[in-house]
């Protein structure tokens, strides 16, 4: 037989849950049915428990009804494969210079391994995801971005159809960060680029960054200057200054692609946190960094 105690404290921690799940009553009924992206990096997924983390609050996001389609990169994995076959990645202005044998290693590990793992990782908890690459539907149709880089697209059409109908029959889409051109060729695209144009295409509620800092920081480095809300101008004006470093500079123009297209909020979150997500979209305190549209936008 239970004692007093025991029975008290049981009582306690269920009127504790209780309380998180009537706290998250007001955002379930306001992202029920909603279109949200998340943008999810390699650096993430070589983490173990990061990446079991945001698998858990994707699933648990679908389950009560939000459209969740999640885009991936694998930078770190795509120069660790290239390092394995003697081949030196090169980098210009912050992106990876792409011959053609650059372009088949990362189509490799990006689409072959990553993305499979990803969906194997979020099907754990029931067939709920299905791998899509950016060259199928043509979701991604680009343009070359300089000659100097090789095969790295700049987006110029978004097709959201097979987004669309995938989540339609109830499933999530995992995307990989490749488009083709009008010739068909294959092309490596910037996955915070991506994930923000199609967050727009998708009228998406919000853009959610998965990254390894806690945020937007005023003062790269000092945790102490962590900016908690900012809008889009102030984003903009971040960029000119130069504050940014070399790494958040894909992924605010990502964020301002979205913002422009009409996405109505963008988050930047800690990813290495576990349930970032789940925090940031059912509690009113969030985390991370929320960037708003402009006024009148």
């Amino acid at each position: 037989m239970m004692s007093v105690d025991k029975r008290n404290r049981v009582t306690a921690d269920t009127q504790a849950k209780a309380s998180v799940l009537i706290e998250a009553l007001p955002f379930l009924k306001n992202f029920g049915g909603k279109r949200v992206v998340i943008k999810v990096g390699g650096e993430l997924l070589d983490n173990e428990s990061a990446s079991a983390s945001f698998a858990q609050d994707l699933i648990l996001l679908k389950s009560v009804g939000i459209q969740v389609v999640l885009c991936h990169g694998g930078g770190p994995q795509i120069s660790r494969a290239m390092k394995k076959l003697g081949k030196e990645p090169k980098f210009l202005n912050g992106l990876r210079v792409t011959d053609q044998e650059t372009m088949q290693i990362m189509s490799m590990v990006l689409l072959g391994d990553l993305n499979q793992k990803l969906v194997s990782l979020l099907n754990v908890h029931g067939p709920k995801a299905v791998g899509v690459s950016g060259a199928d539907g043509q979701l991604f149709t680009v343009e070359q971005e300089n000659p100097d880089l090789g095969f790295v697209g700049k987006i110029s059409k978004v097709n959201t159809d097979i987004i669309t109908k995938t989540l339609d029959n109830g499933y999530m889409p995992v995307v990989g960060s490749v488009g083709v051109d009008a010739q068909g060729q294959a092309y490596n695209i910037n996955v915070d680029l991506a994930a923000g144009r199609l967050a727009s295409a998708l009228k998406a509620e919000k853009l959610i960054v998965l990254s390894n800092v806690q945020g937007l920081y005023e003062t790269f480095g000092d945790e102490n200057s962590l900016i908690p809300e900012i809008k889009a101008k102030g984003l903009r004006k971040m960029k000119a200054s130069g504050s940014l470093t070399e790494g958040m500079i894909p992924k605010v123009d990502g964020i301002l692609e979205a913002l422009d297209g009409g996405v109505k909020r963008a988050h930047i979150l800690d990813g290495r946190v576990n349930h970032a997500v789940l925090l940031e979209i059912f509690t009113p305190e969030g985390i991370g960094t929320m960037i708003f549209r402009d006024q009148g936008v």
